[in-house]
Protein backbone atom coordinates (compact mmCIF):
# COMPACT_ATOMS: atom_id res chain seq x y z
CA UNK A 1 0.00 0.00 0.00
CA UNK A 2 2.91 2.36 0.64
CA UNK A 3 3.51 5.06 3.26
CA UNK A 4 2.03 8.57 3.09
CA UNK A 5 3.65 11.69 4.55
CA UNK A 6 1.46 14.58 5.64
CA UNK A 7 3.77 17.26 4.27
CA UNK A 8 2.74 20.12 6.55
CA UNK A 9 1.69 21.05 10.07
CA UNK A 10 -0.33 23.93 11.44
CA UNK A 11 1.24 27.33 10.65
CA UNK A 12 4.24 25.49 9.18
CA UNK A 13 5.38 28.37 6.94
CA UNK A 14 5.76 30.61 9.99
CA UNK A 15 6.94 27.96 12.48
CA UNK A 16 9.65 26.69 10.13
CA UNK A 17 10.60 30.12 8.79
CA UNK A 18 9.38 29.27 5.28
CA UNK A 19 6.64 31.82 4.65
CA UNK A 20 5.73 31.84 0.94
CA UNK A 21 8.49 29.25 0.39
CA UNK A 22 6.96 26.00 1.70
CA UNK A 23 6.71 24.29 -1.70
CA UNK A 24 10.44 24.82 -2.28
CA UNK A 25 11.22 23.68 1.26
CA UNK A 26 9.33 20.42 0.75
CA UNK A 27 10.77 19.91 -2.73
CA UNK A 28 14.34 19.93 -1.38
CA UNK A 29 13.45 16.95 0.81
CA UNK A 30 11.76 14.82 -1.84
CA UNK A 31 14.83 12.79 -2.92
CA UNK A 32 15.58 11.82 0.67
CA UNK A 33 11.98 10.93 1.40
CA UNK A 34 11.86 8.72 -1.70
CA UNK A 35 15.07 6.99 -0.60
CA UNK A 36 13.55 6.29 2.82
CA UNK A 37 10.56 4.54 1.24
CA UNK A 38 7.74 7.11 1.30
CA UNK A 39 5.33 6.67 -1.60
CA UNK A 40 2.96 9.66 -1.35
CA UNK A 41 2.78 13.21 0.01
CA UNK A 42 -0.41 14.89 1.19
CA UNK A 43 -0.15 18.65 0.67
CA UNK A 44 -2.11 21.40 2.48
CA UNK A 45 -4.91 23.18 0.59
CA UNK A 46 -3.27 24.76 -2.45
CA UNK A 47 -5.90 27.40 -3.35
CA UNK A 48 -5.94 31.07 -2.36
CA UNK A 49 -7.60 31.41 1.03
CA UNK A 50 -9.57 34.28 2.55
CA UNK A 51 -6.62 35.24 4.78
CA UNK A 52 -8.90 37.40 6.93
CA UNK A 53 -6.52 37.47 9.91
CA UNK A 54 -3.27 37.17 7.99
CA UNK A 55 -1.83 34.31 5.93
CA UNK A 56 -3.92 31.17 6.20
CA UNK A 57 -3.42 27.41 6.03
CA UNK A 58 -6.10 27.27 3.33
CA UNK A 59 -9.05 25.78 5.20
CA UNK A 60 -10.98 28.99 4.44
CA UNK A 61 -11.10 28.71 0.62
CA UNK A 62 -11.79 31.76 -1.50
CA UNK A 63 -10.52 31.17 -5.07
CA UNK A 64 -10.09 27.47 -5.87
CA UNK A 65 -8.26 28.28 -9.12
CA UNK A 66 -5.71 30.70 -7.66
CA UNK A 67 -2.71 28.55 -6.78
CA UNK A 68 -0.53 31.59 -6.15
CA UNK A 69 -0.69 33.74 -9.28
CA UNK A 70 -3.34 36.44 -8.71
CA UNK A 71 -2.94 39.51 -6.53
CA UNK A 72 -5.86 39.11 -4.16
CA UNK A 73 -6.50 38.50 -0.45
CA UNK A 74 -3.25 40.18 0.55
CA UNK A 75 -0.72 38.53 -1.75
CA UNK A 76 0.00 36.99 -5.12
CA UNK A 77 1.43 33.78 -3.72
CA UNK A 78 -0.35 31.57 -1.24
CA UNK A 79 1.34 31.21 2.15
CA UNK A 80 3.08 28.17 0.68
CA UNK A 81 4.42 29.75 -2.50
CA UNK A 82 3.61 30.36 -6.14
CA UNK A 83 1.82 28.23 -8.70
CA UNK A 84 5.12 27.66 -10.52
CA UNK A 85 6.74 26.40 -7.32
CA UNK A 86 3.81 24.07 -6.65
CA UNK A 87 4.04 22.62 -10.17
CA UNK A 88 7.80 22.15 -9.71
CA UNK A 89 7.16 20.26 -6.46
CA UNK A 90 4.58 18.01 -8.13
CA UNK A 91 6.93 17.32 -11.04
CA UNK A 92 9.76 16.45 -8.62
CA UNK A 93 7.51 14.09 -6.69
CA UNK A 94 6.51 12.32 -9.90
CA UNK A 95 10.14 12.15 -11.05
CA UNK A 96 10.92 10.25 -7.82
CA UNK A 97 7.93 7.93 -8.13
CA UNK A 98 5.78 9.53 -5.41
CA UNK A 99 2.07 10.33 -5.59
CA UNK A 100 0.76 13.70 -4.44
CA UNK A 101 -2.63 14.34 -2.79
CA UNK A 102 -4.58 17.60 -2.74
CA UNK A 103 -6.48 18.63 0.40
CA UNK A 104 -10.04 19.41 -0.75
CA UNK A 105 -12.11 21.81 1.38
CA UNK A 106 -15.63 21.60 -0.05
CA UNK A 107 -17.89 22.24 2.92
CA UNK A 108 -17.53 26.01 3.22
CA UNK A 109 -16.00 29.15 1.73
CA UNK A 110 -14.74 32.40 3.22
CA UNK A 111 -13.70 35.89 2.21
CA UNK A 112 -16.75 36.86 0.18
CA UNK A 113 -16.53 40.13 -1.75
CA UNK A 114 -19.98 41.46 -0.89
CA UNK A 115 -22.90 40.88 1.45
CA UNK A 116 -26.09 39.52 -0.08
CA UNK A 117 -29.58 39.25 1.31
CA UNK A 118 -30.92 35.69 1.39
CA UNK A 119 -34.65 35.87 0.64
CA UNK A 120 -35.32 32.39 2.04
CA UNK A 121 -34.36 33.07 5.66
CA UNK A 122 -34.04 36.84 5.52
CA UNK A 123 -30.41 36.90 6.65
CA UNK A 124 -27.47 38.80 5.18
CA UNK A 125 -24.27 36.90 4.45
CA UNK A 126 -20.92 37.34 2.67
CA UNK A 127 -21.94 35.15 -0.26
CA UNK A 128 -20.89 37.18 -3.32
CA UNK A 129 -17.61 35.74 -4.62
CA UNK A 130 -15.89 37.34 -7.61
CA UNK A 131 -12.47 35.59 -7.72
CA UNK A 132 -9.68 37.05 -9.82
CA UNK A 133 -9.23 33.75 -11.63
CA UNK A 134 -12.66 34.32 -13.13
CA UNK A 135 -13.61 30.71 -12.44
CA UNK A 136 -16.37 29.48 -10.12
CA UNK A 137 -17.98 32.81 -9.20
CA UNK A 138 -20.67 32.40 -6.54
CA UNK A 139 -23.76 34.16 -5.26
CA UNK A 140 -26.21 33.38 -2.47
CA UNK A 141 -27.76 30.48 -4.41
CA UNK A 142 -24.45 28.60 -4.13
CA UNK A 143 -24.85 28.43 -0.34
CA UNK A 144 -27.43 27.31 2.21
CA UNK A 145 -30.30 27.98 2.29
CA UNK A 146 -31.23 28.23 -1.39
CA UNK A 147 -33.90 26.97 -3.82
CA UNK A 148 -32.23 23.54 -3.99
CA UNK A 149 -31.97 22.76 -0.26
CA UNK A 150 -32.35 24.48 3.08
CA UNK A 151 -29.71 22.61 5.07
CA UNK A 152 -27.07 19.89 4.77
CA UNK A 153 -25.12 17.51 6.98
CA UNK A 154 -23.06 20.07 8.85
CA UNK A 155 -21.73 23.62 9.01
CA UNK A 156 -18.26 24.86 9.91
CA UNK A 157 -17.99 28.00 11.99
CA UNK A 158 -19.49 31.14 10.51
CA UNK A 159 -18.33 30.49 6.96
CA UNK A 160 -20.94 30.29 4.18
CA UNK A 161 -21.92 26.65 3.68
CA UNK A 162 -21.68 25.45 0.08
CA UNK A 163 -24.80 23.83 -1.38
CA UNK A 164 -23.62 20.81 -3.34
CA UNK A 165 -27.11 19.98 -4.65
CA UNK A 166 -27.08 23.19 -6.63
CA UNK A 167 -26.27 21.77 -10.11
CA UNK A 168 -23.87 24.63 -10.85
CA UNK A 169 -21.90 24.07 -7.63
CA UNK A 170 -21.80 20.32 -8.24
CA UNK A 171 -20.54 20.70 -11.80
CA UNK A 172 -18.00 23.35 -10.76
CA UNK A 173 -16.52 21.01 -8.15
CA UNK A 174 -16.24 18.21 -10.71
CA UNK A 175 -14.55 20.64 -13.12
CA UNK A 176 -12.17 21.64 -10.32
CA UNK A 177 -11.07 18.09 -9.51
CA UNK A 178 -10.73 17.34 -13.23
CA UNK A 179 -8.44 20.37 -13.57
CA UNK A 180 -6.38 19.37 -10.55
CA UNK A 181 -5.85 15.83 -11.88
CA UNK A 182 -5.49 16.43 -15.59
CA UNK A 183 -3.72 19.81 -15.72
CA UNK A 184 -2.04 20.38 -12.36
CA UNK A 185 -0.99 16.76 -11.83
CA UNK A 186 -2.50 15.66 -8.52
CA UNK A 187 -2.91 11.91 -8.07
CA UNK A 188 -5.65 11.95 -5.47
CA UNK A 189 -7.56 13.82 -2.81
CA UNK A 190 -7.89 14.10 0.93
CA UNK A 191 -11.50 15.11 1.61
CA UNK A 192 -11.74 17.54 4.51
CA UNK A 193 -14.70 17.39 6.94
CA UNK A 194 -16.80 14.83 5.07
CA UNK A 195 -19.51 15.14 7.72
CA UNK A 196 -20.43 18.41 6.04
CA UNK A 197 -21.74 17.06 2.73
CA UNK A 198 -23.28 13.97 1.22
CA UNK A 199 -21.12 10.93 0.44
CA UNK A 200 -22.49 11.06 -3.10
CA UNK A 201 -20.25 14.04 -3.84
CA UNK A 202 -17.10 12.06 -3.05
CA UNK A 203 -18.45 9.10 -5.03
CA UNK A 204 -18.97 11.32 -8.06
CA UNK A 205 -15.46 12.77 -7.83
CA UNK A 206 -13.86 9.37 -7.42
CA UNK A 207 -15.84 7.86 -10.31
CA UNK A 208 -15.25 10.68 -12.77
CA UNK A 209 -13.57 9.45 -15.95
CA UNK A 210 -10.29 11.36 -15.77
CA UNK A 211 -7.75 11.29 -18.58
CA UNK A 212 -4.08 12.02 -18.14
CA UNK A 213 -2.07 12.22 -21.34
CA UNK A 214 -4.97 10.48 -23.05
CA UNK A 215 -4.87 7.52 -20.64
CA UNK A 216 -7.71 6.76 -18.16
CA UNK A 217 -6.70 7.68 -14.61
CA UNK A 218 -8.32 6.88 -11.25
CA UNK A 219 -7.36 9.18 -8.36
CA UNK A 220 -6.80 7.92 -4.83
CA UNK A 221 -9.16 9.27 -2.16
CA UNK A 222 -9.28 9.37 1.65
CA UNK A 223 -11.95 11.02 3.79
CA UNK A 224 -11.75 12.75 7.17
CA UNK A 225 -14.70 11.52 9.23
CA UNK A 226 -13.64 12.38 12.77
CA UNK A 227 -15.80 9.86 14.61
CA UNK A 228 -16.03 6.33 15.94
CA UNK A 229 -15.50 3.16 13.95
CA UNK A 230 -19.21 2.56 13.29
CA UNK A 231 -19.78 6.06 11.87
CA UNK A 232 -16.67 5.83 9.68
CA UNK A 233 -17.72 2.41 8.38
CA UNK A 234 -21.17 3.77 7.56
CA UNK A 235 -19.58 6.61 5.59
CA UNK A 236 -17.33 4.17 3.72
CA UNK A 237 -20.30 1.93 2.95
CA UNK A 238 -22.36 4.81 1.59
CA UNK A 239 -19.52 6.31 -0.41
CA UNK A 240 -18.34 3.03 -1.91
CA UNK A 241 -21.67 1.25 -2.40
CA UNK A 242 -21.84 2.08 -6.13
CA UNK A 243 -18.29 3.25 -6.68
CA UNK A 244 -15.77 1.64 -9.01
CA UNK A 245 -12.95 3.71 -7.45
CA UNK A 246 -13.47 3.19 -3.69
CA UNK A 247 -12.29 5.69 -1.11
CA UNK A 248 -10.44 5.13 2.20
CA UNK A 249 -10.91 6.85 5.57
CA UNK A 250 -8.64 8.03 8.37
CA UNK A 251 -8.71 5.63 11.32
CA UNK A 252 -9.47 7.90 14.27
CA UNK A 253 -10.35 5.04 16.68
CA UNK A 254 -6.89 3.50 16.24
CA UNK A 255 -5.27 6.89 16.69
CA UNK A 256 -6.97 7.37 20.07
CA UNK A 257 -6.06 3.84 21.07
CA UNK A 258 -2.43 4.69 20.33
CA UNK A 259 -2.66 7.89 22.35
CA UNK A 260 -3.76 5.81 25.33
CA UNK A 261 -0.89 3.39 24.71
CA UNK A 262 1.65 6.20 24.75
CA UNK A 263 0.18 8.64 27.28
CA UNK A 264 -1.99 6.67 29.75
CA UNK A 265 -0.24 5.22 32.78
CA UNK A 266 -1.31 1.62 33.40
CA UNK A 267 -2.55 1.03 29.85
CA UNK A 268 -3.03 -2.68 29.21
CA UNK A 269 -1.75 -4.00 25.89
CA UNK A 270 -4.75 -6.36 25.87
CA UNK A 271 -6.72 -3.33 24.69
CA UNK A 272 -4.84 -3.47 21.39
CA UNK A 273 -6.92 -6.53 20.53
CA UNK A 274 -10.17 -5.80 22.38
CA UNK A 275 -11.06 -2.29 21.18
CA UNK A 276 -13.11 -1.43 18.11
CA UNK A 277 -10.76 -0.03 15.46
CA UNK A 278 -11.27 0.61 11.77
CA UNK A 279 -8.05 -1.13 10.76
CA UNK A 280 -9.25 -4.35 12.40
CA UNK A 281 -12.59 -4.33 10.57
CA UNK A 282 -11.60 -2.72 7.25
CA UNK A 283 -7.80 -2.95 6.92
CA UNK A 284 -7.88 -2.29 3.20
CA UNK A 285 -9.71 1.03 3.68
CA UNK A 286 -8.06 2.36 6.85
CA UNK A 287 -5.47 5.14 6.79
CA UNK A 288 -3.71 4.94 10.14
CA UNK A 289 -1.92 7.89 11.71
CA UNK A 290 -0.38 9.08 14.97
CA UNK A 291 -0.92 12.85 14.95
CA UNK A 292 -1.92 15.49 12.41
CA UNK A 293 -2.49 19.23 12.07
CA UNK A 294 -5.83 18.99 13.91
CA UNK A 295 -4.49 17.26 17.03
CA UNK A 296 -2.50 20.33 18.08
CA UNK A 297 -4.90 21.61 20.74
CA UNK A 298 -3.90 21.09 24.40
CA UNK A 299 -4.57 17.52 25.48
CA UNK A 300 -4.79 16.16 21.94
CA UNK A 301 -1.19 15.46 20.83
CA UNK A 302 0.64 12.31 21.85
CA UNK A 303 3.42 13.51 24.11
CA UNK A 304 5.12 10.39 25.52
CA UNK A 305 6.99 7.58 23.75
CA UNK A 306 5.41 8.42 20.39
CA UNK A 307 7.64 5.93 18.57
CA UNK A 308 5.56 3.13 20.10
CA UNK A 309 2.62 4.40 18.07
CA UNK A 310 4.68 4.63 14.90
CA UNK A 311 5.96 1.09 15.45
CA UNK A 312 2.33 -0.01 15.54
CA UNK A 313 1.03 1.71 12.39
CA UNK A 314 4.14 0.92 10.33
CA UNK A 315 4.03 -2.80 11.06
CA UNK A 316 0.28 -3.45 11.05
CA UNK A 317 -2.19 -3.47 8.18
CA UNK A 318 -3.70 -0.27 6.84
CA UNK A 319 -2.16 2.63 4.92
CA UNK A 320 0.09 4.48 7.39
CA UNK A 321 0.44 8.26 7.32
CA UNK A 322 3.47 9.91 8.97
CA UNK A 323 3.20 13.47 10.30
CA UNK A 324 5.80 15.97 9.02
CA UNK A 325 6.22 17.59 12.42
CA UNK A 326 7.04 14.24 14.04
CA UNK A 327 9.46 13.27 11.30
CA UNK A 328 11.33 16.56 11.00
CA UNK A 329 10.51 19.08 13.75
CA UNK A 330 10.41 16.62 16.66
CA UNK A 331 13.38 14.65 15.33
CA UNK A 332 11.74 11.24 15.33
CA UNK A 333 12.97 10.26 11.87
CA UNK A 334 16.44 9.30 13.16
CA UNK A 335 17.57 8.55 9.62
CA UNK A 336 20.57 6.26 9.38
CA UNK A 337 19.67 4.42 12.60
CA UNK A 338 17.35 1.49 13.41
CA UNK A 339 15.66 3.56 16.14
CA UNK A 340 13.21 5.93 14.46
CA UNK A 341 10.44 6.48 11.94
CA UNK A 342 12.77 6.23 8.94
CA UNK A 343 13.75 2.66 9.81
CA UNK A 344 10.11 1.73 10.39
CA UNK A 345 9.11 3.14 6.98
CA UNK A 346 11.76 0.90 5.43
CA UNK A 347 10.45 -2.06 7.41
CA UNK A 348 6.93 -1.38 6.20
CA UNK A 349 7.92 -1.27 2.56
CA UNK A 350 10.19 -4.32 2.59
CA UNK A 351 8.56 -6.69 5.08
CA UNK A 352 5.02 -5.68 6.18
CA UNK A 353 2.88 -7.83 3.90
CA UNK A 354 0.03 -10.24 4.49
CA UNK A 355 -2.46 -10.68 7.28
CA UNK A 356 -2.02 -9.98 10.98
CA UNK A 357 -1.93 -12.58 13.76
CA UNK A 358 -1.49 -11.78 17.44
CA UNK A 359 0.86 -14.43 18.85
CA UNK A 360 0.85 -13.32 22.49
CA UNK A 361 -0.69 -10.56 24.57
CA UNK A 362 -0.93 -9.67 28.25
CA UNK A 363 -0.98 -6.36 30.10
CA UNK A 364 2.69 -5.60 29.39
CA UNK A 365 3.63 -7.60 26.30
CA UNK A 366 2.20 -7.73 22.77
CA UNK A 367 3.63 -9.91 20.00
CA UNK A 368 2.18 -9.68 16.49
CA UNK A 369 3.09 -11.42 13.23
CA UNK A 370 2.51 -10.37 9.61
CA UNK A 371 2.23 -13.44 7.41
CA UNK A 372 3.93 -12.04 4.33
CA UNK A 373 2.68 -11.49 0.80
CA UNK A 374 4.44 -11.41 -2.55
CA UNK A 375 7.89 -9.90 -2.19
CA UNK A 376 7.23 -8.92 1.45
CA UNK A 377 8.17 -11.91 3.66
CA UNK A 378 6.45 -10.71 6.84
CA UNK A 379 7.70 -9.65 10.27
CA UNK A 380 7.15 -9.95 14.02
CA UNK A 381 6.57 -6.90 16.25
CA UNK A 382 7.26 -7.14 19.99
CA UNK A 383 5.88 -4.29 22.14
CA UNK A 384 7.00 -4.08 25.76
CA UNK A 385 4.97 -1.86 28.08
CA UNK A 386 7.14 -2.51 31.14
CA UNK A 387 9.54 0.26 32.03
CA UNK A 388 11.77 -1.75 34.36
CA UNK A 389 13.44 -4.20 32.01
CA UNK A 390 13.40 -6.26 28.84
CA UNK A 391 10.37 -8.43 28.29
CA UNK A 392 9.63 -11.30 25.92
CA UNK A 393 7.79 -14.55 25.30
CA UNK A 394 8.19 -17.84 23.46
CA UNK A 395 5.87 -17.76 20.45
CA UNK A 396 5.26 -19.85 17.35
CA UNK A 397 6.17 -17.96 14.18
CA UNK A 398 5.47 -19.02 10.63
CA UNK A 399 9.13 -19.65 9.77
CA UNK A 400 10.57 -22.89 11.24
CA UNK A 401 14.33 -23.30 11.45
CA UNK A 402 14.99 -19.70 10.52
CA UNK A 403 17.17 -16.94 11.83
CA UNK A 404 15.12 -13.96 13.05
CA UNK A 405 17.03 -10.70 13.04
CA UNK A 406 16.04 -7.36 14.58
CA UNK A 407 15.85 -4.58 11.96
CA UNK A 408 14.19 -1.82 14.00
CA UNK A 409 14.01 -1.21 17.74
CA UNK A 410 13.70 1.59 20.28
CA UNK A 411 13.50 2.37 23.98
CA UNK A 412 13.97 5.68 25.74
CA UNK A 413 16.24 3.98 28.25
CA UNK A 414 18.02 1.21 26.31
CA UNK A 415 19.00 1.31 22.64
CA UNK A 416 21.07 -1.86 22.73
CA UNK A 417 20.48 -4.11 19.76
CA UNK A 418 18.20 -7.07 20.55
CA UNK A 419 19.91 -10.43 20.05
CA UNK A 420 19.36 -12.48 16.91
CA UNK A 421 17.00 -15.40 17.47
CA UNK A 422 16.45 -18.77 15.82
CA UNK A 423 13.16 -20.60 15.47
CA UNK A 424 13.11 -24.35 16.08
CA UNK A 425 11.63 -27.05 13.86
CA UNK A 426 8.15 -26.22 15.17
CA UNK A 427 8.58 -22.51 14.54
CA UNK A 428 8.96 -21.55 18.19
CA UNK A 429 11.29 -18.72 19.14
CA UNK A 430 11.79 -16.48 22.16
CA UNK A 431 11.53 -12.84 21.14
CA UNK A 432 12.21 -9.83 23.33
CA UNK A 433 11.86 -6.03 23.34
CA UNK A 434 13.63 -3.38 25.44
CA UNK A 435 11.94 -1.58 28.37
CA UNK A 436 8.94 0.52 27.32
CA UNK A 437 9.98 -0.10 23.74
CA UNK A 438 9.66 -2.29 20.68
CA UNK A 439 11.62 -4.63 18.44
CA UNK A 440 10.83 -5.75 14.89
CA UNK A 441 12.22 -9.13 13.84
CA UNK A 442 12.33 -10.38 10.25
CA UNK A 443 13.27 -13.75 8.71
Amino acid sequence: MGVMLQAFHWDCPAVDGQAFNWWNFVRERVPGLADQGFTALWLPPVHKAANLSGPSMGYDPYDYYDLGEFDQKGSVETWFGSREELIALIDTLHDHGLQVLADMVFNHNSGGDAIEHNPIDGRDRWTRFEPASGRFPRDWTAFHPNPYETWDNGTFGDMPDLSHRNPKVFSELLDLTKWLVEEIGFDGFRYDFVKGYGPWLVTAIQEYRYLRDGVPFKPYGVGEDWDGARSIENWINETNAWNDNPVDAFDFPTRYLLKDLCDSYGFSLRELVSRDALVDQRPGEAVTFVDNHDTREPGRPIVHDKLLAYAYILTHEGYPCVFWKDYFNWGLALEGTPNGIAALVGVHEVYAGGGTEVLYVDDDLYVMQRSGHGDQPGLVLVLNNRGDGWNGARVRVRWPNRALSPVAWWSASDLNRPADKWSDAGGEAELWAPPRGYAVYVP
